[in-house]
């Protein structure tokens, strides 16, 4: 079990680092968008981490973080521009 939790853990941290990279490059919306695609993925290994864990908080703002990014991804690829 703390291999799985360790796994997810740098998994989540790692995507996480990527997701913020692609989303500061500022090459377009649709690297942007694809950035906001990896952080849900990324909040959703650190929920589960959470989750397994037991550590509230991280999941507790992994919740809130789930949703903005869910946001990001509404607005840099499903919304179109000029709405």
């Amino acid at each position: 079990m703390e291999t799985l939790i360790t796994t997810l853990k740098w998994c989540a941290a790692a995507s996480g680092v990527i997701a913020a990279f692609m989303v500061s490059l500022d090459f377009g919306r649709r690297v942007t968008g694809w950035g906001f695609v990896l952080f849900v993925g990324s909040s959703i290994t650190w929920l589960s981490g959470a989750a397994l864990t037991g550590d509230w908080a991280l999941g507790t703002q992994n919740i809130v973080l789930f949703g903005i990014n869910l946001l990001g991804v509404y607005r840099y690829l499903v919304r179109k521009t000029g709405v």
